[in-house]
């Protein structure tokens, strides 16, 4: 029995444990196949305050562990399979048959970006391949950069970004877009940005310094092209990392849960959730961080008034 699990290990989790452990309610942390979370992918981190110079994403991760280890939290590897959130304690049931439980749960989960699944892919992570403009844009000063997607959010990142890339080119698989008119209307009265659309993205390319650029074919002529870049920004979206919860917790209709305004509370009393995993507009570390503060304090409080609660039962 825990009085607070954690399930994810991001920095909204990470934080959550900080202030959890800091108030001696010795947190379980469920960190599952990627601790860290997608900063531990993420090569130099510059906008995360308090680091001038700053710091490797893995680096960072390996920190903020370290500080919640120091005052008391608990850390364990493993898959949460589902959850039975119908009465406290919770039932976490983990793979291998394990099963856990818990007074309070925050969910840190995050949000996984989709990838386009293409050979030199993921092996150029970190090497020139990025799923977030915000976090990387700067490095890309002055180099050619391509952004995939036909979205809002491969228009606003395409147009984030112009503001660092020498020449930018939007590809996208279809020859219409699924952004919005207004964001289509944005990206196409910048004059940094060039289109190709119509074109199915093969391979990204590289060399020992990273990506050289993206192997694409002509939908209309069948013709295999290569588009030179330094960069690959993939923008067709996240998916939000809540399936083993089983729609106990309420969520939008793209599947990142639903917090009351102002708060880490769900629907579900002593149920938290923080990072990107409720946040389908900042996804930001410094702003997960603060969601993970939140939580914890908001997990604190209701721990707090489920003991009142207890006592004031117990004396009739």
């Amino acid at each position: 029995m825990y009085k607070s699990v954690i399930i994810g290990t991001g920095p909204a989790g990470l934080t959550a444990a900080i202030y959890l452990a800091r108030a001696n309610l010795n947190p379980l942390v469920i960190e599952g196949p990627e601790p860290g979370g997608q900063l531990t992918t993420t090569t130099e981190v510059e906008n995360f305050p308090g680091f001038p110079e700053g710091i490797m994403g893995p680096e960072l991760m390996a920190n903020m562990r370290k500080q919640a280890e120091r005052f008391g939290a608990q850390f364990r590897s493993g898959w949460i399979n589902s959850v039975d959130l119908s009465k406290r304690p919770f039932t976490l049931s983990l793979e291998g048959g394990e099963t856990l439980q818990a007074e309070t749960l925050i969910i840190s989960t995050g949000a996984s970006a989709k990838y386009l699944g293409i050979p030199g892919e993921k092996d150029n992570v970190g090497r020139g391949v990025s799923t977030c403009a915000t976090c990387d844009g700067f490095f890309f000063r002055g180099k050619k950069i391509i952004v995939v997607g036909g979205g809002d959010s491969a228009m606003e990142e395409a147009n984030f970004l112009t503001r660092f890339a020498s020449e930018l080119t939007l590809v996208h698989r279809r020859d219409e877009l699924r952004a919005s008119k207004i964001m289509q209307d944005r990206a196409r009265e910048n004059p940094k940005i060039s289109w190709s659309l119509n074109r199915t993205p093969l391979e990204v390319l590289s060399g020992e310094n990273g990506v050289t650029g993206l192997k694409v074919r002509n939908n209309e002529t069948g013709e295999e092209e290569i588009i030179e870049a330094q960069g690959v920004f993939v923008a067709i979206g996240h998916t939000p990392n809540t399936k083993f919860l089983g729609g106990q917790v309420e969520t939008d209709e793209h599947g990142y849960i639903i917090t009351k305004p102002g708060s880490s509370e769900t629907n579900v009393p002593g149920v938290f959730a923080c990072g990107d995993v409720q946040d389908n507009k900042y996804r930001q570390a410094i702003t997960a961080a603060g969601s993970g503060c939140m939580a914890a304090l908001d997990c604190e409080k209701f721990l707090e008034g489920a003991v009142t609660q207890d006592w004031s039962v117990s004396l009739g």
